[in-house]
Order: structure tokens, then C-alpha cells, then sequence
């Protein structure tokens, strides 16, 4: 019989394991991750308030307490834990589905002034992951600006314009949902340097800013009548139409008196991060436009935005993982059909999966057919990859090297002290937001 090895419990992650207990009836399949708790970008990286997106966790789970699947958190490979060469000495087979951990820069002046963030650390602030750290995000702004126009940017800009009612219902832990609700940040502007045609937000997400309470959505109509698409948007694919569509009927919409504004903004290019008093004060943007070849050229123009936080939403990056090849220009292991790459020749046993495999793209159902591809690969070398001896079991091979997973009913204790927590704080399920805690629950309450 097979044992795999997949590193990473996220959606890449889970899809992987669930294809190859489908497809190998005999394969035995442990999901390590470096958190203690599943489920990746899901659990981690989707707004608290998108719960029927959240609630794909329970698809995962599925997969995860299947008989021939073992969840083992808090495993860290690679530097300070498990090496990758010790992985593939304990399985016949390992797949990595390590996401891309980073966020890309802006690369301007001024980018790493207080108050300046990646959108990446203010979700995971706002989301509980254990790494995050609460610097007061919110603390002393009164306008925002968030670079990019994707569904992050989307997601951030929401949650800067959320009141605490609408916030209490959701997972968010408690000192998130105490320093937004005192928040006095009243206008968030959401930049982008290219033109609403090719924006990257879905108009679902989109539409959803129209739909906040006591908050007002406004578009220059001029910025609009900069991309040639908008005059006339036949002949673009139906998304960007109807992307185009919304920030139309909110162009033409007559001006609202609301306690939020949210300002969606177009063809401009950040090119500064201006201070006062050692922070962030503004942002200097240069005016682009449309070089006629699908990209923007500057101008010369600039404009100032006042800002007392600045996040950027401009994409994610691998990172590479000690032991594994990696391109740098593409932020991706090299792979063939999920075949991990070394010096141009297939590595025997490894292989890869979600965005490490293909980059930041798509959305989480992308990560099925991706996951399904890297399987269909590794079942066809399985027939030689099972000759190799490896341990009768990893996990005891495993523990005996000072590795102390938590399991599965460390995670269900995780799940039960964030129940409990959110019933002595009057709300429902809040996460536990730090290592000391999610360990304790894990370790305490797994009987």
C-alpha cells in the first residue's frame, strides 16, 4: 500500500488526499500543516461575513476524517522541524500544497512607513491566524487606502466599512471585532492602475459594497470614460460586463449622505507613500492610461489621497520551502504535471499542487482539477515508488524524533473551546487568535 504525504490542509490540500483515497482504495494519506487547525485560506483568508463560502469547511472536513486520512497539525517541514529529505525517507510519495505565503510589494518609496500593511497581514489579523500580530491597524485613521481591485481588496475594504453588529455574528475574535467597531475610519478609497474592464473582483463581491448600511459606493464617471471598453462593453466576456454595469448605476447615482464612503478609483499608479509625524499621511498616485495593447502608461499627472492606513492587494508570491527546487521568476516549484522538476529531471516521489504548482490564480475550486491532475500523476508511478521500504508508520517514527502532532481530536478540542469562548462573550463560534491558546485546547481538551 501507498503512504503519501501531503503538506498543506488547505483546499489544494484536501482536494489531493480526497483523490487519492477515491482513486487508490489501499493509499493511506496523512495531511500535515505548520498551523494546528485545517482548512488553509479557507479557515485563514475568507472574510468572517462570506459564511456560505466559509462553510465549504465542512466539505473538507469530510475528507479529513475519512478512515484512511490522518490530519496531523502543527508539523512544521523544513527549517527548525521536519526535513524535506527526512518527509521522503518516512513516505513513498510526498505532495507539497504550501499555497504562496506571501504578498508582492509595491516597490515605491514610503512603502514601509507605519501604517503601511499588506492586505495578507490585515486578514489575518482580522481573521485569527496565530502569526498575525495587532498593531492598530485601525488606531488614529480616519481615511484608508486600499491598492488593488480584486476580491481581497473587496474583503478588506468591507471589513473597514463593517459596524460591529454586523461583525458580531461572525468568527472574528473578540479584540478584531472591539478595534473595528471603535474604528473611526470614514472613507476608504479603493485604487486600481488599470480600468474597470480589467478589474479582477467577481460582481457579486463587487455589489456587496452597495449593500452595507449607513455606507455610500461612489465612481467618477470620468475615470469610467477613460477605458475604451466602458462607451461600449459588448464585446467583453459577461463578468466584466456586468462589473461594468454596477459601477455604472453607482456613476450615475445621485451623490448620499452616509457615515461611510467608499471610493473606487481607476487608472491610477502609486508611486509614493507620503509621512507626517513618521507615518503614513498619503499616497501619491500618477494618472495612467490605456497604451491600447491591454496595459497603462503613466502620464506625468499626479494626485495626493489622504490616508492614515494604506493596504496593498496587489497578489501573493511562493516562498521557497528548503529542500525543494523553485523558480523565482514565477514564485512556483518547476513541475511537470505536478512531477516536482530538479535540474530538468523528474524527482522520484514529489510532487505538487494549488498555487506553489501554478501560482496565485483561479479560485478554490480551481484547486480540484489542479489536485487531480498532480494524483493522476503520482498513481502512475505508483507502481515503482512502492518498492522503496519506508516506516510502518510515520507518525511513530515521527513522535519518536520529538514531533507531537495535534490530530484530529485536538483540532475537534480546538473547535470546542472557540464554541465556548464565543458563548461567554454573548456571540457564536470566535477563534482563538494565538498559539498558547489553540495549543492549550488542543492539548488540554483532547480526550
Amino acid at each position: 500500500m501507498l503512504r503519501i504525504a501531503v503538506v498543506g490542509s488547505g483546499p489544494s490540500g484536501c482536494y489531493t488526499a480526497q483523490s487519492l483515497v477515491q482513486q487508490d482504495p489501499d493509499a493511506l494519506v496523512d495531511v500535515l500543516d505548520r498551523l494546528p487547525c485545517p482548512y488553509g485560506l479557507v479557515r485563514y483568508g475568507v472574510a468572517p461575513d462570506h459564511e456560505k463560502i466559509k462553510s465549504l469547511q465542512n466539505n473538507l472536513r469530510t475528507v479529513l476524517e475519512h478512515e484512511r486520512v490522518r490530519f496531523l497539525g502543527g508539523v512544521q517541514i523544513g527549517p527548525g522541524g521536519v526535513p524535506t529529505t527526512r518527509l521522503r525517507d518516512l513516505y513513498h510519495a510526498v505532495v507539497y500544497c504550501v499555497g504562496a505565503a506571501t504578498d508582492r510589494h509595491l516597490g515605491v518609496p514610503g512603502e514601509d512607513l507605519p501604517g503601511s500593511w499588506s492586505a495578507t497581514e490585515f486578514v489575518s489579523w482580522y481573521s485569527a491566524h496565530p502569526d498575525s500580530v495587532d498593531d492598530g491597524f485601525v488606531l488614529g485613521a480616519r481615511s484608508a487606502v486600499v491598492i488593488g481591485i480584486g476580491n481581497v481588496a473587496v474583503d478588506v475594504t468591507r471589513m473597514l466599512a463593517r459596524g460591529t453588529a454586523e461583525l458580531s455574528p461572525t468568527d472574528m475574535p473578540q479584540a478584531a471585532l472591539t478595534a473595528l467597531g471603535a474604528s473611526r475610519v470614514t472613507e476608504v478609497s479603493m485604487v486600481g492602475r488599470r480600468g474597470p474592464s480589467q478589474a479582477r473582483f467577481t460582481t457579486k463581491e463587487l455589489r456587496e459594497l452597495g449593500t452595507l448600511p449607513d455606507t455610500a459606493v461612489s465612481v467618477d464617471p470620468a475615470e469610467l470614460a477613460l477605458d475604451p471598453a466602458y462607451a461600449d462593453p459588448s464585446g467583453l466576456p459577461a463578468p466584466q460586463r456586468r462589473n461594468i454595469e454596477a459601477l455604472r448605476a453607482w456613476a450615475e447615482a445621485p451623490p448620499q449622505d452616509a457615515r461611510h464612503r467608499i471610493r473606487l478609483r481607476f487608472f491610477l499608479r502609486p508611486v509614493e507613500l507620503l509621512a507626517e509625524a513618521g507615518r503614513v499621511s498619503a499616497v501619491r498616485f500618477e494618472r495612467t492610461a490605456p497604451d491600447g495593447r491591454g496595459a497603462v502608461t503613466g502620464t506625468g499627472r499626479h494626485e495626493d489621497i489622504e490616508a492614515q492606513l494604506v493596504l496593498r492587494s496587489v497578489g501573493y508570491r511562493g516562498v521557497p520551502l528548503e529542500g525543494l527546487p523553485f523558480d523565482t521568476t514565477t514564485g512556483t516549484v518547476p513541475h511537470t504535471d505536478g512531477r516536482v522538476l530538479r535540474e530538468g529531471r523528474v524527482a522520484p516521489g514529489e510532487y505538487v499542487a494549488g498555487w506553489i504548482k501554478r501560482g496565485p490564480t483561479g479560485v478554490i475550486g480551481t484547486n480540484r482539477p489542479c489536485a487531480k491532475e498532480t494524483v493522476t500523476s503520482l498513481l502512475q508511478d505508483a507502481a515503482v515508488l512502492v518498492r522503496r521500504e519506508v516506516a510502518q508508520d510515520p507518525l511513530t517514527a515521527l513522535r519518536a524524533e520529538g514531533v507531537e502532532p495535534v490530530e484530529w481530536p485536538g483540532w475537534c478540542a480546538i473547535e470546542r473551546a472557540e464554541a465556548e469562548l464565543g458563548a461567554s462573550l454573548g456571540r457564536g463560534v470566535v477563534k482563538l487568535p494565538d498559539w498558547e491558546s489553540l495549543l492549550g485546547a488542543a492539548h488540554h481538551n483532547a480526550l
